[in-house]
């Protein structure tokens, strides 16, 4: 689900950016628009994506040994 939430976020940032600097919406162009519903649900999708990472920080991290180190 980490991964998985964390792509979606990633996601997001770079159609955020492409807005920022080109202003070209990535999703809205590939989904018919920003009114449209199915845009709405990857955006709401993403959002609550980005609202899952939020609790990446505050995990305590679990330090793994690899081949003995």
């Amino acid at each position: 689900m980490d991964k998985l939430a964390l792509i979606l976020s990633i996601i997001g940032s770079l159609n955020w950016g492409l807005v920022g600097i080109f202003q070209f919406d990535l999703v809205a162009w590939i989904f018919g628009g920003q009114d449209a519903v199915i845009s709405r649900i990857i955006y709401s999708i993403i959002a609550l994506a980005g609202l899952w990472c939020i609790s990446l920080l505050f995990r305590k991290r679990n330090d793994c040994c690899i081949d003995g180190e």
